[in-house]
């Protein structure tokens, strides 16, 4: 109940909450405050929803019990699986502090540049993606995007607790300041070379565009060089989360050869 006796519901902050078994484990075990865990009654109580129990009474979490459909009411649609989070805003990085990580590790930065990505089933696939393939961070523009909502923290299965983004104004302007501090810009597009036969090595940012369009023309432009997949069928084109798994691979992969 808020101040004046009405039912406060959890979409008036449908930004803090995480939706689904795994998510709301891995926010838990990267440490992200988290306020209270919603577990469905009757739940099957597997070993994930014991975790979850566990870490909430490690942590002085409370746990509350409510009828599934109160949950389904209460989230963004029928993919909490029983079990939501309500957790603090997700905290966006600066581009920097990414980069001086990277460095602290003594690694050539890799970061994922998004441009006008706004299907959050891409963007979770894309940051789970990055996660595992040892990417230091991804960038997104403020406006015309898909930013981190309880759908790409799902999507993700949990790996944006571990993936840093940044936001940023003007992704064309990014670009130019990553190539002041030593960052090769690649770009996916279909008039690129092989991917396979580019020097995908050292500081390198990957660009990937928009779902239906790609890249927008400056960003394309500002582009030191451009990367293609081949394709042998009829279809010419792959889904972007698709495609960028390929290619952050192709970037690990090349590291590995050194």
């Amino acid at each position: 109940m808020d101040k004046r006796g009405n039912k406060r519901t959890l979409n008036e902050e449908k930004m803090n909450i995480i939706e689904g078994r795994k998510p709301v484990l891995e926010a838990l075990r990267s440490g992200r405050t988290v306020h209270r865990i919603i577990l469905a009654q009757g739940i099957r109580e597997d070993a994930v929803i014991r975790e979850i129990m566990e870490l909430a009474q490690r942590n002085s979490i409370s746990v509350q019990w409510m009828d599934r459909q109160e949950i389904s009411d209460l989230s963004s649609g029928d993919v909490h699986q029983g079990v939501l989070a309500q957790t603090e805003a997700y905290r966006y990085k600066t581009l920097e502090s990414i980069i001086r990580k990277a460095k602290d590790r003594q690694e050539p930065p890799f970061v994922i540049v998004l441009d006008r990505i706004t299907d959050p089933q891409n963007l979770g696939s894309i940051i789970r993606t990055a996660e595992g393939c040892g990417a230091h961070g991804i960038v997104i523009p403020r406006r015309r995007a898909c930013g981190v909502t309880p759908a790409v923290v799902k999507a993700s299965a949990g790996a944006v607790e571990y993936v840093p983004i940044a936001r940023v104004v003007n992704i064309t302007r990014t670009l130019n300041w990553l190539k002041q501090q030593g960052f090769w810009i690649i770009g996916a597009d279909m008039e690129g070379n092989p991917y396979y036969l580019t020097d995908l090595k050292g500081s390198v940012a990957l660009v990937l565009g928009s779902e239906g369009r790609g890249m927008g023309r400056l960003v394309k432009e500002n582009c030191d060089t451009l990367v293609s997949i081949p394709m042998m069928g009829r279809v010419q084109s792959l889904n972007v989360s698709v495609a960028g798994a390929i290619l952050m691979y192709e970037v690990l992969r090349q590291r590995r050869d050194v």
